[in-house]
């Protein structure tokens, strides 16, 4: 299956999420956030095709990583490819995090034309990072995500509960010069 990506994969990424992970950029969104730190990736026509087997293979070749990263662009413009990905990940036992402009409910609405498709994606997503980057709510000293609004959430309670469950030991804020 074809995945588009915005670049090629990154091996040894430590602010993706915990530990060091393998960060697979897709290419393409149409959030078009204002202060955006990956504008490059907005155009749907933009970066390369490469073959899901490409990054399983080299996926499967990781030694020290404790998960992959799904970010972008927008991951959930092309969760078929991504969720044959994802589900390799977890057969290596690699953790699978994904950062989406959308938020949890939305993915999961059966209203949405690509519910079938994030459903299955959302099935091996350990920790989703969701909603819009919001400039007026950026604030640096917090972990993982770039303002306020934006959540971590606990996928498998989630959708276990169909409703978003936040994982509360990454959403606290962090003062980056004193230990906690």
């Amino acid at each position: 299956m074809k995945l588009r990506i915005a670049s090629p994969v990154i091996c040894d990424s430590i602010v993706d999420g915990p530990g060091l992970r393998m960060v697979i950029w897709t290419q393409g969104c149409k959030h078009n956030c204002k202060g955006c730190h990956n504008p490059q990736t907005h155009s749907l026509n933009g970066g390369y095709e490469v073959d899901t087997k490409e990054i399983i293979d080299q996926m499967a070749s990781l030694k020290l990583q404790q998960g992959i990263t799904l970010s972008g662009g927008e991951p959930f413009l092309q969760p078929a490819a991504l969720a044959e990905i994802a589900k390799e990940a977890h057969k290596i036992n690699l953790d699978v995090w994904s950062y989406t402009g959308f938020t949890f409910e939305q993915l999961i609405d059966k209203n949405n034309p690509l519910y079938f498709e994030n459903m299955e994606l959302l099935k091996y997503v350990d920790v989703l990072v969701d909603g819009r980057f919001e400039i007026d709510k950026r604030d640096i000293s917090l972990l993982f995500r770039g303002s306020s609004n934006q959540r971590i959430i606990d996928v498998k309670k989630s959708l276990k509960y169909k409703t978003a469950v936040l994982k509360f030991e990454y959403m606290e804020t962090h003062d980056f010069y004193t230990a906690k």
